[in-house]
C-alpha cells in the first residue's frame, strides 16, 4: 500500500464550496497520530445514522454553511497548521479533491476520518477507515485504509472487528477505541482482548479527557 491515496484530483475550482459544520485547530485525540498538532474541518452530512454519535447536529447536509476552499485553506495557513484533519459527518460524501490538492501544494497532510460508504474522492497522506454496522461500507476501503478504527460497544463488536481486519492490507494499523459513553464496560474487554491479540492497540479519545475540542 503506498503511502499516499490519490483518488480523482481535478483542477482548483473558485466556485467549489462545502458544507461546515466546524473547524478549530487543536490535537488528533485519537489513533496512531494522537497527540499530533491537527486543525480539524468537520463538514456536514452524514447518512450513517451510529446512535452513539456525539455530533448528530452534523447529520443534515443542508443545515451548515457553505465555505469555499479558499476559506478552508486560509483557515488552516493562519493557524500555521501542517496537518488537516477532514471529518464529520461523512466527509467521503463530497467532493475532496481540489481541498486536497490545495493543501498538499502547500505541503500540508491531509487525513481523513470515514466510513467508507462513499466512494472517496482527493488525495490523502492518511486514511482512517471506521466501519459500522448500520451501513455497509465500500470494500476498496480495505485497501485504501492505513488505518482500520472500530467502535466498541458490546463484547461481540470485537469479533466483528477481526472480521474486518481479515481485509485490510498487512501495512494497516489496527486500533479498538471504547465508545465513550459505555467505556467503563468496555476498557476492561478491550485491554484483555489485546492482551490476546496484540496486533491491535486501544485508542482513547484523549481530547475529551483533556476537556479541549
Amino acid at each position: 500500500m503506498s503511502n499516499k491515496t490519490n483518488n480523482s484530483i481535478n483542477s482548483p475550482s473558485k466556485s467549489a464550496t462545502l458544507p461546515v459544520m466546524e473547524h478549530f485547530y487543536t490535537m488528533q485525540g485519537e489513533g496512531h497520530y494522537a497527540g499530533c498538532a491537527a486543525y480539524f474541518i468537520r463538514l456536514g452530512g452524514c447518512d450513517v445514522g451510529c446512535f452513539w454519535c456525539d455530533v448528530k447536529e452534523s447529520w443534515p447536509i443542508d443545515a451548515h454553511p457553505h465555505h469555499s476552499i479558499e476559506d478552508m485553506v486560509g483557515w488552516v495557513t493562519e493557524a500555521e497548521a501542517n496537518l488537516v484533519v477532514v471529518t464529520g459527518g461523512e466527509p467521503a460524501m463530497h467532493q475532496l479533491a481540489e481541498l486536497t490538492a490545495a493543501l498538499q501544494r502547500l505541503n500540508i497532510r491531509t487525513h481523513i476520518e470515514t466510513s467508507g460508504t462513499h466512494k472517496l474522492s482527493g488525495s490523502w497522506d492518511w486514511v482512517t477507515f471506521s466501519p459500522k454496522k448500520f451501513k455497509k461500507p465500500l470494500e476498496e476501503f480495505y485497501q485504501e485504509a492505513h488505518e482500520l478504527k472500530v467502535i466498541v460497544l458490546k463484547k461481540h463488536d470485537l469479533q466483528w472487528a477481526e472480521e474486518h481486519a481479515q481485509k485490510v492490507s498487512k501495512e494497516c494499523q489496527l486500533f479498538l477505541q471504547p465508545e465513550w459513553d459505555n467505556r467503563e464496560e468496555t476498557e476492561g474487554l478491550i485491554l484483555n482482548f489485546i492482551r490476546s491479540n496484540p496486533k491491535w492497540r486501544m485508542s482513547v479519545q484523549q481530547h475529551k479527557f483533556l476537556g479541549i475540542p
